[in-house]
């Protein structure tokens, strides 16, 4: 509530006006996060990630995500692919620089050979290096 005074006069008047500029502030502030925010969640294909305690690495800036669901499907960013053709839809992605990481994100009930059988696929193509994705529990009891 504001008040205004009149000039040479001791009446003192109430303004039932709203202030709007801190609304503005912090609405301007609310799209500033999002902005950074939005990029931040690349990959739409839902997959029940293991957790890890080691401490998180930071991420480039284009990352290529290989995802595995529980049934064993392949999913490159949020393109379903099968096994075969995983090489050529790398060398798609990444212009063919075999020296970006491929970031594995596999479900947890996806069994350890169906994980190795992935990687020789990755190996096999020439990209070597691989990067293994969890939740990040760290901080977390």
């Amino acid at each position: 509530m504001g008040m205004h005074l009149k000039e040479g006069g001791d009446d003192l008047q109430e303004s039932h006006e709203i202030n709007v500029t801190p609304f503005i502030d912090v609405m301007l502030v609310l799209l500033i996060i999002f902005m950074v925010a939005a990029p931040l969640a690349t990959v739409d294909v839902k997959v029940d990630l293991p957790a890890s305690s080691a401490t998180p690495q930071p991420r480039p800036e284009q990352p290529v995500y290989l995802s595995i669901k529980e049934d064993h499907s392949l999913y490159l960013g949020n393109d379903a692919v099968i096994a075969e053709q995983l090489g050529a839809a790398l060398d798609r992605q990444t212009g063919g620089d075999k020296e970006q990481t491929v970031f594995v994100r596999g479900d947890q009930t996806v069994d350890y050979a169906r994980l190795m059988e992935v990687m020789d696929l990755l190996r096999g193509a020439g990209y070597l290096k691989i990067g293994l994705v969890g939740l990040e529990t760290v901080g977390r009891p």
